[in-house]
């Protein structure tokens, strides 16, 4: 076994008296898709922004791909080139096309010129399902299709990780499959995905691990047959009973 490319380590977070994240502890393999389940305020979102160093641990150390992300001498965004994250909201530029929003991170981070970077920005797109939409505006698109674009954006800087904070969240029903499938695509070819979802079948279909947290803890850790089947824990039955419910 090679050494895992995410290693969490004693993970404590505090927002002023309120700790968000308390001894979290996690290693992830290369392309193994863990997705993070538990209700809302149970510090997933914030275990996902500390491993791309959006949120400074309080305690506790993150080594991605052996990088320590907390030792001063670390290039925090030379680590988050090799980390894509795709959040509940698209953050695309407004000005921008798809093929500008995908372009602009090549240009600027990875150096690629004009051309490479269209190249790779319209093989992207089309990884996603929407080349002919290179030349449109945000607001010329759905919100799928928004986040397919933020996806294909990610994934043209060739990233080692992708971390996805709810990506369907904000999206109306009928397109949150096309995102989905987008995400259960990566999966299969291989990708390293931590995903933060309530998309149950998701979990399901993709996962090779589902975490489930509660109060800022890690309460389990399980296939996601197993959790579903054979929750260990009062907390995650509880929390399965009400999401398998619905």
């Amino acid at each position: 076994m090679s050494e895992p490319i995410i290693q969490i380590r004693d993970l404590h977070k505090y927002f002023g008296d309120i700790q968000a994240v308390k001894r979290v502890d996690l290693d992830i393999s290369q392309g193994e898709v863990v997705v993070i389940v538990g209700p809302s305020g149970s510090g997933k979102s914030t275990v996902l922004r500390c491993i791309n160093h959006l949120e400074v641990p309080t305690r506790g150390s993150i080594f991605i791909d052996g990088v320590h992300l907390e030792d001063k001498k670390t290039d925090i965004n030379k680590v988050r080139a090799e980390v894509g994250m795709v959040f509940q909201q698209f953050n695309l530029f407004p000005h921008l096309t798809a093929l500008e929003n995908v372009t602009i991170a090549q240009r600027l981070v990875r150096r690629r010129d004009k051309a490479e970077a269209d190249a790779i920005a319209m093989a992207q797109l089309t990884r996603v399902g929407i080349p002919e939409k290179a030349d449109a505006y945000p607001r010329q698109l759905s919100g799928g299709q928004q986040q397919r674009v933020a996806i294909a954006r990610s994934l043209a800087m060739r990233p080692k990780i992708m971390l996805f904070d709810e990506p369907t969240s904000a999206l109306d029903p009928e397109m949150i499959k096309e995102v989905l499938d987008v995400m259960l695509d990566l999966a299969k070819d291989g990708m390293t995905m931590v995903v933060v979802t309530h998309e149950m079948g998701f979990a399901r279909a993709a996962g090779d691990r589902m975490v489930f947290m509660d109060e800022g803890e890690v309460v389990e850790i399980a296939t996601p047959e197993d959790l579903y089947s054979n929750p260990q824990s009062d907390r995650t039955k509880l929390f399965l009973s009400k999401i398998l419910s619905h």
